[in-house]
Protein backbone atom coordinates (compact mmCIF):
# COMPACT_ATOMS: atom_id res chain seq x y z
CA UNK A 1 0.00 0.00 0.00
CA UNK A 2 0.98 3.33 -0.75
CA UNK A 3 1.05 6.40 1.41
CA UNK A 4 0.19 10.36 0.77
CA UNK A 5 0.33 13.46 3.12
CA UNK A 6 -3.23 14.58 3.55
CA UNK A 7 -2.71 18.27 3.33
CA UNK A 8 -2.19 20.36 6.24
CA UNK A 9 -3.16 17.90 8.50
CA UNK A 10 0.70 16.24 7.86
CA UNK A 11 -1.18 12.62 8.20
CA UNK A 12 -0.29 9.94 6.20
CA UNK A 13 -3.30 8.03 4.39
CA UNK A 14 -3.70 5.27 2.20
CA UNK A 15 -4.42 6.07 -1.23
CA UNK A 16 -7.16 3.54 -1.13
CA UNK A 17 -9.68 4.12 1.07
CA UNK A 18 -12.96 2.25 2.04
CA UNK A 19 -15.65 3.59 1.15
CA UNK A 20 -18.74 1.90 3.07
CA UNK A 21 -21.81 3.37 0.95
CA UNK A 22 -21.94 0.27 -0.84
CA UNK A 23 -21.99 -2.48 1.56
CA UNK A 24 -22.48 -5.96 -0.08
CA UNK A 25 -25.81 -7.10 0.51
CA UNK A 26 -27.99 -10.46 0.11
CA UNK A 27 -30.99 -10.80 -1.90
CA UNK A 28 -30.34 -7.79 -4.13
CA UNK A 29 -32.21 -5.75 -1.67
CA UNK A 30 -30.33 -2.64 -0.63
CA UNK A 31 -31.82 -2.74 2.74
CA UNK A 32 -30.14 -6.01 3.82
CA UNK A 33 -26.64 -5.26 4.43
CA UNK A 34 -24.39 -8.77 4.52
CA UNK A 35 -22.67 -7.48 7.77
CA UNK A 36 -20.64 -11.00 8.22
CA UNK A 37 -19.21 -10.49 4.87
CA UNK A 38 -18.79 -6.10 4.78
CA UNK A 39 -16.66 -6.89 8.29
CA UNK A 40 -14.46 -9.41 6.16
CA UNK A 41 -13.96 -6.94 3.25
CA UNK A 42 -12.98 -4.24 6.01
CA UNK A 43 -10.44 -6.78 7.71
CA UNK A 44 -9.00 -7.62 4.98
CA UNK A 45 -8.65 -4.04 3.67
CA UNK A 46 -6.75 -2.90 7.38
CA UNK A 47 -4.98 -6.00 6.94
CA UNK A 48 -3.65 -5.17 4.10
CA UNK A 49 -2.45 -1.14 4.60
CA UNK A 50 -6.09 0.47 4.54
CA UNK A 51 -5.87 3.12 6.98
CA UNK A 52 -8.93 5.19 6.03
CA UNK A 53 -12.70 4.19 6.82
CA UNK A 54 -15.28 6.60 5.10
CA UNK A 55 -18.87 6.54 5.62
CA UNK A 56 -21.81 8.76 6.42
CA UNK A 57 -25.04 8.77 8.27
CA UNK A 58 -27.64 7.11 5.64
CA UNK A 59 -24.93 4.44 4.44
CA UNK A 60 -25.54 0.78 4.22
CA UNK A 61 -29.64 1.17 2.98
CA UNK A 62 -30.05 4.78 1.91
CA UNK A 63 -32.17 5.56 5.18
CA UNK A 64 -31.78 9.34 5.41
CA UNK A 65 -33.09 10.20 8.53
CA UNK A 66 -33.06 7.21 10.79
CA UNK A 67 -29.55 6.20 9.92
CA UNK A 68 -28.10 3.27 7.47
CA UNK A 69 -26.48 0.08 8.81
CA UNK A 70 -22.38 1.26 7.86
CA UNK A 71 -21.75 3.14 10.53
CA UNK A 72 -22.81 0.47 13.33
CA UNK A 73 -21.38 -2.62 10.87
CA UNK A 74 -18.23 -0.51 11.09
CA UNK A 75 -18.10 -0.10 14.98
CA UNK A 76 -18.01 -3.45 15.13
CA UNK A 77 -15.38 -3.84 12.55
CA UNK A 78 -13.19 -1.94 13.91
CA UNK A 79 -13.12 -3.85 17.66
CA UNK A 80 -10.77 -6.07 18.02
CA UNK A 81 -8.00 -3.40 18.40
CA UNK A 82 -8.54 -2.73 14.35
CA UNK A 83 -10.22 0.79 15.32
CA UNK A 84 -6.13 1.93 16.34
CA UNK A 85 -4.57 1.19 12.98
CA UNK A 86 -7.50 3.47 10.77
CA UNK A 87 -8.96 7.01 10.55
CA UNK A 88 -12.73 7.27 10.86
CA UNK A 89 -14.25 9.77 8.40
CA UNK A 90 -18.07 10.48 8.46
CA UNK A 91 -20.04 12.84 7.99
CA UNK A 92 -23.13 15.38 9.55
CA UNK A 93 -26.64 14.85 7.48
CA UNK A 94 -26.92 18.38 6.19
CA UNK A 95 -30.40 17.51 5.14
CA UNK A 96 -31.86 16.88 8.52
CA UNK A 97 -30.08 20.00 10.28
CA UNK A 98 -32.55 22.64 11.08
CA UNK A 99 -30.98 24.40 14.21
CA UNK A 100 -27.63 24.37 15.75
CA UNK A 101 -28.53 22.10 18.37
CA UNK A 102 -29.12 19.50 15.68
CA UNK A 103 -25.73 19.94 14.39
CA UNK A 104 -24.54 18.48 18.02
CA UNK A 105 -27.06 15.92 18.40
CA UNK A 106 -26.09 14.24 15.46
CA UNK A 107 -22.34 14.04 15.77
CA UNK A 108 -23.25 12.90 19.30
CA UNK A 109 -25.40 10.12 17.75
CA UNK A 110 -22.83 9.22 14.96
CA UNK A 111 -19.93 8.90 17.81
CA UNK A 112 -22.61 6.59 19.42
CA UNK A 113 -23.33 4.74 16.52
CA UNK A 114 -19.36 4.29 15.78
CA UNK A 115 -18.80 3.61 19.46
CA UNK A 116 -15.58 5.73 19.39
CA UNK A 117 -14.58 8.59 21.26
CA UNK A 118 -13.27 11.18 18.12
CA UNK A 119 -13.96 10.80 14.74
CA UNK A 120 -10.96 11.66 12.46
CA UNK A 121 -12.11 13.23 9.76
CA UNK A 122 -15.64 14.89 10.13
CA UNK A 123 -17.43 16.28 7.11
CA UNK A 124 -20.03 18.68 6.30
CA UNK A 125 -22.10 16.42 3.74
CA UNK A 126 -22.96 17.04 0.34
CA UNK A 127 -22.31 20.90 0.45
CA UNK A 128 -24.76 22.58 -2.32
CA UNK A 129 -25.61 26.36 -2.61
CA UNK A 130 -29.08 25.83 -0.57
CA UNK A 131 -27.50 24.04 2.56
CA UNK A 132 -24.44 26.22 2.50
CA UNK A 133 -26.21 29.08 3.17
CA UNK A 134 -28.41 27.18 5.36
CA UNK A 135 -25.53 26.23 7.83
CA UNK A 136 -23.67 29.36 7.73
CA UNK A 137 -27.29 30.54 9.00
CA UNK A 138 -27.04 28.00 11.89
CA UNK A 139 -23.42 28.61 12.56
CA UNK A 140 -21.51 25.41 11.01
CA UNK A 141 -18.07 27.05 12.20
CA UNK A 142 -18.71 27.51 16.05
CA UNK A 143 -19.86 24.02 15.88
CA UNK A 144 -17.01 22.50 14.19
CA UNK A 145 -14.53 24.75 16.29
CA UNK A 146 -16.54 23.51 19.74
CA UNK A 147 -16.26 19.85 18.36
CA UNK A 148 -12.14 19.97 17.62
CA UNK A 149 -11.82 21.56 20.99
CA UNK A 150 -14.22 19.34 22.56
CA UNK A 151 -12.39 16.45 21.49
CA UNK A 152 -14.90 14.87 19.41
CA UNK A 153 -13.93 15.38 16.21
CA UNK A 154 -9.91 15.69 14.87
CA UNK A 155 -10.21 17.20 11.46
CA UNK A 156 -12.76 19.19 9.72
CA UNK A 157 -13.89 19.22 6.27
CA UNK A 158 -17.07 19.23 3.87
CA UNK A 159 -17.60 17.08 0.78
CA UNK A 160 -19.03 18.91 -1.94
CA UNK A 161 -21.65 18.50 -5.33
CA UNK A 162 -22.13 21.96 -6.82
CA UNK A 163 -20.60 24.22 -9.19
CA UNK A 164 -16.93 25.33 -8.70
CA UNK A 165 -17.55 28.78 -8.02
CA UNK A 166 -19.05 27.71 -5.08
CA UNK A 167 -16.73 25.07 -4.04
CA UNK A 168 -13.94 28.43 -3.94
CA UNK A 169 -16.32 30.31 -1.95
CA UNK A 170 -16.46 27.14 0.73
CA UNK A 171 -12.78 26.47 0.82
CA UNK A 172 -12.28 30.54 1.64
CA UNK A 173 -14.63 30.71 4.38
CA UNK A 174 -13.17 28.30 6.60
CA UNK A 175 -9.68 27.16 8.28
CA UNK A 176 -10.68 23.54 6.54
CA UNK A 177 -8.31 20.54 6.38
CA UNK A 178 -9.59 18.84 4.00
CA UNK A 179 -12.60 18.36 1.36
CA UNK A 180 -13.99 15.39 -0.46
CA UNK A 181 -14.69 15.64 -4.20
CA UNK A 182 -16.23 13.92 -7.11
CA UNK A 183 -13.31 13.08 -9.84
CA UNK A 184 -13.12 10.40 -12.20
CA UNK A 185 -11.92 10.67 -16.17
CA UNK A 186 -15.07 11.61 -17.32
CA UNK A 187 -16.07 13.75 -14.62
CA UNK A 188 -12.87 15.92 -15.02
CA UNK A 189 -14.65 18.95 -15.59
CA UNK A 190 -18.14 18.52 -13.35
CA UNK A 191 -18.78 20.20 -10.00
CA UNK A 192 -15.31 21.24 -8.82
CA UNK A 193 -13.75 19.48 -10.63
CA UNK A 194 -10.12 19.74 -11.65
CA UNK A 195 -9.62 23.21 -11.20
CA UNK A 196 -11.38 23.02 -7.28
CA UNK A 197 -9.36 19.84 -6.98
CA UNK A 198 -6.15 22.19 -8.05
CA UNK A 199 -7.86 25.02 -5.57
CA UNK A 200 -8.13 22.98 -2.53
CA UNK A 201 -4.02 21.80 -2.63
CA UNK A 202 -2.97 24.65 -3.18
CA UNK A 203 -5.10 26.05 -0.15
CA UNK A 204 -3.57 23.41 1.51
CA UNK A 205 -6.34 21.35 1.87
CA UNK A 206 -5.92 17.09 2.36
CA UNK A 207 -8.06 15.96 -0.57
CA UNK A 208 -10.19 13.05 -0.92
CA UNK A 209 -11.77 12.02 -4.20
CA UNK A 210 -15.13 10.07 -4.44
CA UNK A 211 -16.54 7.87 -7.71
CA UNK A 212 -13.12 6.70 -8.93
CA UNK A 213 -15.50 4.59 -11.10
CA UNK A 214 -18.54 6.87 -11.63
CA UNK A 215 -20.11 4.33 -9.20
CA UNK A 216 -18.63 1.20 -10.98
CA UNK A 217 -20.58 2.15 -14.39
CA UNK A 218 -16.90 2.95 -16.13
CA UNK A 219 -15.45 -0.58 -14.69
CA UNK A 220 -18.64 -2.36 -15.80
CA UNK A 221 -21.09 -1.20 -18.56
CA UNK A 222 -18.58 0.30 -21.11
CA UNK A 223 -19.16 0.36 -24.64
CA UNK A 224 -17.36 -2.21 -27.32
CA UNK A 225 -15.52 0.66 -28.71
CA UNK A 226 -13.78 1.34 -25.12
CA UNK A 227 -13.10 -2.24 -24.53
CA UNK A 228 -11.10 -2.50 -27.70
CA UNK A 229 -9.16 0.54 -27.04
CA UNK A 230 -8.08 -0.69 -23.66
CA UNK A 231 -7.43 -4.19 -25.14
CA UNK A 232 -5.23 -2.28 -27.68
CA UNK A 233 -3.53 -1.10 -25.54
CA UNK A 234 0.31 -2.12 -24.84
CA UNK A 235 -0.26 -2.29 -20.94
CA UNK A 236 -3.21 -4.53 -20.26
CA UNK A 237 -5.34 -3.16 -17.83
CA UNK A 238 -8.66 -3.94 -16.93
CA UNK A 239 -11.17 -1.23 -16.87
CA UNK A 240 -11.78 -0.30 -13.46
CA UNK A 241 -7.52 0.00 -13.28
CA UNK A 242 -7.61 2.23 -16.15
CA UNK A 243 -9.71 4.65 -14.15
CA UNK A 244 -8.43 4.36 -10.63
CA UNK A 245 -5.24 4.95 -12.23
CA UNK A 246 -5.98 7.97 -13.64
CA UNK A 247 -7.22 9.29 -10.62
CA UNK A 248 -3.99 8.24 -8.30
CA UNK A 249 -1.84 10.06 -11.60
CA UNK A 250 -3.12 13.42 -9.99
CA UNK A 251 -0.42 14.19 -7.08
CA UNK A 252 -3.19 16.75 -5.63
CA UNK A 253 -5.04 13.23 -4.39
CA UNK A 254 -4.34 12.20 -1.24
CA UNK A 255 -6.71 9.46 -0.98
CA UNK A 256 -9.09 7.65 -3.21
CA UNK A 257 -13.04 6.29 -1.39
CA UNK A 258 -13.55 3.35 -3.67
CA UNK A 259 -17.71 1.65 -3.22
CA UNK A 260 -16.15 -1.84 -2.71
CA UNK A 261 -18.87 -4.37 -2.80
CA UNK A 262 -17.45 -7.89 -3.00
CA UNK A 263 -14.24 -9.64 -1.94
CA UNK A 264 -12.62 -8.76 -5.75
CA UNK A 265 -13.26 -5.67 -5.35
CA UNK A 266 -11.18 -5.42 -2.60
CA UNK A 267 -8.71 -7.52 -3.58
CA UNK A 268 -8.43 -5.88 -7.28
CA UNK A 269 -8.15 -2.16 -5.48
CA UNK A 270 -5.33 -3.08 -3.45
CA UNK A 271 -3.56 -4.69 -5.99
CA UNK A 272 -3.45 -1.73 -8.02
CA UNK A 273 -3.16 0.55 -5.13
CA UNK A 274 0.16 -1.23 -4.47
CA UNK A 275 2.43 1.37 -7.14
CA UNK A 276 -0.41 3.63 -8.58
CA UNK A 277 2.17 6.17 -8.32
CA UNK A 278 1.29 10.03 -9.35
CA UNK A 279 2.82 10.98 -12.77
CA UNK A 280 2.98 7.82 -13.39
CA UNK A 281 0.75 7.62 -16.63
CA UNK A 282 2.72 7.98 -20.20
CA UNK A 283 1.42 10.11 -22.88
CA UNK A 284 0.17 6.83 -24.71
CA UNK A 285 -1.71 6.30 -21.98
CA UNK A 286 -3.00 8.77 -21.03
CA UNK A 287 -4.39 8.99 -24.89
CA UNK A 288 -5.89 5.69 -24.16
CA UNK A 289 -8.19 7.17 -21.60
CA UNK A 290 -8.79 10.27 -23.73
CA UNK A 291 -10.36 8.27 -26.20
CA UNK A 292 -12.37 6.26 -23.71
CA UNK A 293 -13.73 9.79 -22.43
CA UNK A 294 -14.26 10.80 -26.05
CA UNK A 295 -16.83 7.62 -26.97
CA UNK A 296 -18.79 7.99 -23.60
CA UNK A 297 -18.97 11.82 -24.22
CA UNK A 298 -20.39 11.21 -28.11
CA UNK A 299 -23.36 8.97 -26.45
CA UNK A 300 -24.64 11.40 -24.49
CA UNK A 301 -28.65 11.81 -24.80
CA UNK A 302 -28.31 15.25 -23.86
CA UNK A 303 -25.13 17.53 -24.97
CA UNK A 304 -25.00 19.39 -22.35
CA UNK A 305 -21.48 20.79 -21.43
CA UNK A 306 -21.98 21.84 -18.18
CA UNK A 307 -21.38 25.64 -18.63
CA UNK A 308 -23.73 27.10 -16.71
CA UNK A 309 -25.03 29.84 -18.98
CA UNK A 310 -28.67 29.14 -18.77
CA UNK A 311 -28.23 30.28 -14.80
CA UNK A 312 -29.91 31.49 -12.78
CA UNK A 313 -33.12 29.72 -13.27
CA UNK A 314 -36.00 32.36 -11.87
CA UNK A 315 -37.25 29.15 -10.12
CA UNK A 316 -34.14 27.74 -9.24
CA UNK A 317 -33.81 25.04 -11.32
CA UNK A 318 -30.39 23.17 -11.43
CA UNK A 319 -30.50 22.42 -14.96
CA UNK A 320 -26.75 20.93 -15.98
CA UNK A 321 -27.11 19.04 -12.54
CA UNK A 322 -30.43 17.51 -13.91
CA UNK A 323 -29.08 16.92 -17.25
CA UNK A 324 -25.99 15.29 -15.54
CA UNK A 325 -28.20 12.37 -13.79
CA UNK A 326 -30.41 12.19 -16.91
CA UNK A 327 -27.05 10.90 -19.07
CA UNK A 328 -26.30 9.15 -16.09
CA UNK A 329 -28.91 6.66 -16.32
CA UNK A 330 -28.84 6.55 -19.91
CA UNK A 331 -25.11 5.58 -20.37
CA UNK A 332 -25.34 3.25 -17.08
CA UNK A 333 -28.56 2.63 -16.38
CA UNK A 334 -30.65 -0.10 -16.58
CA UNK A 335 -34.66 -0.75 -15.35
CA UNK A 336 -33.08 -2.77 -12.61
CA UNK A 337 -30.83 0.21 -11.34
CA UNK A 338 -33.12 2.90 -12.31
CA UNK A 339 -34.08 3.50 -8.26
CA UNK A 340 -30.23 3.71 -7.29
CA UNK A 341 -29.67 6.29 -9.79
CA UNK A 342 -34.14 7.61 -8.73
CA UNK A 343 -31.99 7.83 -5.16
CA UNK A 344 -28.87 9.66 -6.83
CA UNK A 345 -30.89 12.56 -8.07
CA UNK A 346 -33.07 12.69 -4.92
CA UNK A 347 -29.81 12.70 -3.18
CA UNK A 348 -28.48 15.70 -5.32
CA UNK A 349 -30.97 18.09 -5.79
CA UNK A 350 -33.26 19.51 -3.23
CA UNK A 351 -37.43 19.96 -4.52
CA UNK A 352 -36.98 23.38 -6.18
CA UNK A 353 -34.25 22.56 -8.25
CA UNK A 354 -35.46 19.21 -9.73
CA UNK A 355 -36.81 19.49 -13.06
CA UNK A 356 -40.36 19.75 -11.97
CA UNK A 357 -40.02 23.13 -10.72
CA UNK A 358 -39.56 24.32 -14.54
CA UNK A 359 -42.50 26.76 -15.44
CA UNK A 360 -41.40 26.81 -18.88
CA UNK A 361 -40.31 30.55 -18.46
CA UNK A 362 -37.87 30.13 -21.53
CA UNK A 363 -35.26 32.43 -20.05
CA UNK A 364 -32.54 29.46 -19.98
CA UNK A 365 -32.78 28.38 -23.84
CA UNK A 366 -31.89 32.17 -25.34
CA UNK A 367 -29.12 31.52 -23.01
CA UNK A 368 -27.70 28.05 -24.14
CA UNK A 369 -24.96 27.96 -26.02
CA UNK A 370 -25.55 24.41 -27.47
CA UNK A 371 -29.20 25.46 -28.21
CA UNK A 372 -30.66 23.14 -26.18
CA UNK A 373 -34.36 22.37 -25.75
CA UNK A 374 -34.27 22.67 -22.57
CA UNK A 375 -38.09 22.97 -21.87
CA UNK A 376 -38.53 19.93 -23.37
CA UNK A 377 -35.16 17.87 -22.12
CA UNK A 378 -36.32 18.42 -18.65
CA UNK A 379 -39.75 16.77 -19.08
CA UNK A 380 -37.50 13.88 -20.07
CA UNK A 381 -35.87 14.28 -16.75
CA UNK A 382 -39.59 14.95 -15.16
CA UNK A 383 -40.69 11.95 -16.48
CA UNK A 384 -37.81 9.25 -15.16
CA UNK A 385 -37.10 10.49 -12.43
CA UNK A 386 -40.30 11.98 -10.46
CA UNK A 387 -43.49 9.89 -12.08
Amino acid sequence: MLYRNFGKTNEKVSILGFGAMRLPTMENDPTKIDEKEAIKMIHYSIDHGVNFIDTAYPYGGFDMYQGGQSEPIIAKALKDGYREKVNISTKLPTWIIETREDMDKYLDKQLERLETDVIDFYLIHGVTKTYWEKLKELGFEEFLNNSIEDGKIKYAGFSFHDRVELFKEVVDEYDWSFCLIQYNYLDENYQAGKEGLEYAFNKGLGVATMEPLKGGQIAVNIPDEIKDTFEEAVVKRTPAEWALRWVWNHPEVSVVLSGMSTMEDVKENIRISSDAQSNSLSKKELIVIDHAKKVFNDKLEIGCTGCGYCLPCPQGVDIPENFAKYNDYHLFGTPETKERFKFGYEMGLLNGERASACTECGECEERCTQEIQIMKELKKVKKLYET
